[in-house]
């Protein structure tokens, strides 16, 4: 495990060290014609790229123009991210409208899956700096491929807000992520439970080192077990986001361990590849396999009712994710302090726990008991923030 503490110690190092940049927006634009749509259910208004031209009379411009890169709208969780961002977005133009303050105008843009997707994002986040739109609200596709033009931005004087996952290099005016770390802890420390008392527990993990929220989705999986003291042995890694990617380790997994009862658990970092995962499993019959995912989507959600392999899924509240992205931006511009790093806590769906679980788009609970062996035994529905020093 040395390699992912490894990992993880950089991506927290990096996270440690954003920083806000400060930046007094000196852009101004005429309205220009709607551009990219929205996700079905939200009416935020987008926009084309603004061409810089004078300002009004007041010396003040109308409006904010933000550009919104967006990884894919292939994951289920990402356009539930997207929908939470755009109706926040909508709240706060009708807000505007009532007081007749500057409104927020989106420059939407979805980067896509693979290898492609991460050059197509690089080639969209340098076309906003170009185009001096005044805030980018980005969820990067890779850690190190935005680094280049993250510095960009900063050298351009253009603030940068991630979410979901960080970007390793430059300075990001803020960070809004799930609290991946505390996703895999509650799998692990429920799977700890379910086998508490054995010799051996014998894994699979199906992760994605690309990125950071993964990272730590695994390493929480694998400290909460050793704090349980569960003896656990990884037989073998996959690795697997996306439904192709998953039913590809799916399939791998059933040649790779033939015999019933060779596995115990296989922990997958997000329903993205997990669902496709547990489909080759249940196809396969391996029912004597238990999986413990990532995501909370309602698929997940509905194996876990039907105890269909699925045992524990801590779901992301993705909205809520999306909005505080948005929120985080729209403070920025109006130049009001805002958190560092916020971290939106994840809910563990079990079959005990079915039944407060509100999905993805929240609202986000209190606090309950948990109904396993925890050294922190209430969950906790509050939003972590580390503040700007």
């Amino acid at each position: 495990m040395t390699a992912r503490r490894t990992t993880t110690f950089i991506a927290r190092a990096a996270v440690a060290a954003l920083l806000l940049t400060c930046c007094q927006s000196r852009r101004s634009a005429e309205r220009p014609a709607a551009s990219e749509g929205t996700v079905a259910g939200t009416s935020v208004q987008t926009a084309a790229l603004p061409t810089p031209v004078a300002s009004t009379p007041a010396g003040h411009p109308t409006q904010w123009y933000v550009g919104v890169l967006y990884w894919s709208m292939n994951i289920k969780g990402q356009v539930a991210m997207r929908r939470g961002l755009e109706d926040e977005c909508q709240r706060i133009n009708q807000a505007a409208a009532k007081d007749g303050s500057r409104q927020v105008k989106l420059e939407p843009h979805v980067a896509g899956d693979g290898e492609q997707g991460i050059e197509t994002q690089i080639r969209q986040m340098r076309e906003l700096i170009a185009a001096r739109v005044d805030l980018i609200i980005v969820q990067p596709t890779d850690n190190a491929a935005l680094a280049a033009p993250l510095r960009e931005a900063n050298a351009a004087r253009t603030p940068v807000v991630a979410y979901d996952q960080y970007i390793n290099g430059g300075e990001l005016a803020a960070y809004v992520t799930s609290d991946n770390y505390q996703a895999g802890w509650l799998d692990g420390e429920y799977i700890a439970d379910r086998f508490r008392g054995r010799s051996e527990l014998r894994l699979v993990l199906v992760e994605y080192p690309q990125v950071s929220s993964t990272v730590e989705r695994v390493n929480g999986f694998v400290d909460a077990l050793e704090a349980a003291k569960a003896h656990q042995r990884v037989l073998k890694s996959y690795t697997a986001v996306e439904p192709v990617g998953g039913r590809k380790a799916g399939q791998a997994i059933v040649r790779d361990f033939p015999a019933r009862g060779s596995v115990d658990v296989v922990f997958t970092v997000n329903d993205g590849g997990g669902l496709a995962v547990v489909d080759v499993l249940a196809e396969a019959k391996r029912t004597d396999i238990m999986v413990a995912t990532i995501d909370g989507d309602p698929r997940s959600v509905d194996n876990i009712r039907a105890r269909r392999i699925t045992v524990v899924d801590s779901a992301q509240f993705c909205g809520p994710l999306g909005a505080e992205a948005m929120r985080a931006g729209y403070a920025l511009l109006r130049g009001l302090p805002t958190p560092r790093h916020a971290l939106v806590p994840v809910f563990p769906i079990t079959v005990e726990t079915l039944g407060l679980y509100p999905g993805w788009m929240g609202p986000i609970p209190d606090g309950f008991d948990k109904p396993w062996h925890s050294a922190k035994p209430r969950w906790s529905g509050a939003l972590r923030v580390e503040e700007r020093r």
